[in-house]
């Protein structure tokens, strides 16, 4: 039996493969997951005041949601360098054409890639919730709402960091697309302020937002509205199956490359 046609076992044996060797690569330099968790810890003490003071109408628990879930939207897309950082520096030494070499499946490598990067954002995110509900008296009306919030989110995640880590072709390009894209996406999503505070034509073009959608299904399952957040997390879902065969796709066909890669 050829290793291809014993798929079942060996498909998950390299996965877990790639995995571990992720894994201990973040390990070795855990600087930038240490900093997308602090990060929004600190902006929600400091920003939590102003949250409340403009939704005083609201109470002070629709303050304290936004402010949470907002930092937690800003920095999880911030935090797509991640991913994208992790495949691009792959294509950079060209260790991608060695694993391509193998028995191993574009599917395969985007898995053994995204498992460790899946496990960040959930701890993120996670983090940022738990803060809220400990030092600041959130109330999480469902947590299973929000396990499928977070989940759905952190696919999206790894399926828009993945393609654009696959896609573009330079550290710089990686750069200004997280930066100029993660602020566009998060303001447009409501993450900054609320969405009924924007200008009508933002709120019109919002949905078009990956951020719109995180925003949503995160606000309705603290709220443990199960059906906005089940629609909410279902475009999520959408994307993240979008952008993730879109990035098996690259990797597997591949497309032109500058001279750096």
């Amino acid at each position: 039996m050829t290793p291809r046609e014993n798929s079942a076992w060996l498909s998950t044996e390299r996965v877990l493969f790639l995995a571990r060797h992720d894994f201990a690569l973040v390990a070795s330099e855990p600087g930038p997951v240490i900093s997308r968790v602090v990060q929004p810890l600190v902006l929600i003490l400091l920003m939590r005041p102003l949250y409340v003071a403009a939704l005083a109408k609201e109470g002070v628990q629709a303050g304290t949601a936004q402010v949470v879930t907002g930092m937690l939207v800003v920095f999880s897309l911030l935090a797509l360098s991640l991913v994208g950082t992790a495949i691009l520096t792959e294509r950079t030494w060209h260790t991608w054409d060695r694993v391509r070499a193998t028995p191993a499946r574009s599917a395969e490598m985007l898995l053994g890639k995204a498992f460790p990067a899946f496990t960040t954002f959930a701890l993120q995110q996670s983090v940022v919730i738990c803060f809220g509900v400990v030092a600041l008296g959130l109330r999480v009306s469902s947590p299973g709402l929000v396990a499928v919030a977070i989940t759905s989110w952190a696919l999206a995640l790894l399926g828009i960091g993945g393609t654009l880590g696959a896609v573009l072709r330079s550290p710089s390009e990686l750069n200004t697309a997280y930066d100029v894209g993660g602020v566009l996406l998060s303001a447009l999503g409501g993450a900054m302020v609320p969405l009924a505070s924007l200008p009508r034509w933002a709120q019109t073009i919002a949905p078009a937002s990956p951020g719109y959608w995180a925003m949503s299904a995160l606000h309705s399952a603290l709220l443990g509205q199960t059906a906005p957040t089940l629609r909410a997390a279902g475009v999520l879902l959408l994307i993240a199956a979008a952008t993730g065969t879109l990035a098996a796709w690259r990797i597997n066909r591949g497309w032109p490359r500058s001279r750096l890669l």
